[in-house]
C-alpha cells in the first residue's frame, strides 16, 4: 500500500519563512516609528532654540545699554562677546550653540542665520544698517539641522529640519 504525504509535511518550513518576513516588517515599522520619533524631537529642539534666540535677541536691541529704571532684562552679559549691551550676529549664534545635551551641535549647518528684515511697519531707521535693531525693528533667527536617520535602510538618507523665528525688538 503506498502513503500519500500528509498535507503538513509539504508545508513544514512554510511558517519559518512567513515568521521571518513577518519579523522583518515588524522591526522595519518599529526602526521607522523610532527614527520619525528622533526627527519629531530634534524638529521640536531647534524651533525652540529659534524662538528662544529671537527672544534674547529682542530684549538685547540697541538701547539694551540704557534700559529703563527697574528693568534689568537686558543688563546680562552676551554669549560671544561677555559685554553687557546690544547682541549681535555673533552673540546670538553662540546662543543658540550653546544647547543641552542631546542634540549634536556640529550638525548646526550653515551656522544659525540672523538677520534684520525692514518690515512694512517698522520705523524709518530699521533701514539703516547701523540702527538695524532698535527698538521696532524686528530680527530673524533661522537654525538648520542635518538630520540623520539611523535605521539601516535609510541611514545615507540626511534631512535637513529648519525653523525660522522673528520677533519686534523691545530694547
Amino acid at each position: 500500500m503506498k502513503k500519500f504525504p500528509s498535507v503538513f509535511q509539504e508545508e513544514r518550513g512554510s511558517s519559518l519563512v512567513e515568521y521571518a518576513l513577518v519579523f522583518l516588517l515588524l522591526m522595519t515599522m518599529i526602526l521607522g516609528m523610532v527614527d520619525f520619533s528622533r526627527a519629531i524631537y530634534v524638529y521640536h529642539f531647534i524651533s525652540n532654540q529659534a524662538r528662544d534666540a529671537t527672544r534674547y535677541a529682542s530684549v538685547r536691541g540697541l538701547t539694551c545699554g540704557s534700559p529703563p529704571a527697574g528693568d534689568n532684562s537686558c543688563i546680562a552679559s552676551n554669549s560671544a562677546s561677555g559685554t553687557a549691551g546690544p547682541a549681535t550676529a555673533a552673540d546670538i549664534q553662540t546662543f543658540v550653540k550653546n544647547v543641552p545635551k542631546g542634540i549634536d551641535v556640529t550638525k548646526l549647518t550653515p551656522a544659525p542665520v540672523v538677520d534684520w528684515p525692514v518690515q512694512a511697519a517698522s520705523p524709518t531707521v530699521c533701514s539703516t544698517l547701523a540702527t538695524q535693531n532698535y527698538p521696532g525693528c524686528t530680527v530673524r533667527v533661522k537654525v538648520t539641522y542635518a538630520f540623520n536617520f539611523s535605521s539601516p535602510l535609510v541611514s545615507n538618507i540626511t534631512l535637513n529640519l529648519s525653523s525660522t523665528s522673528e520677533a519686534v525688538i523691545t530694547h
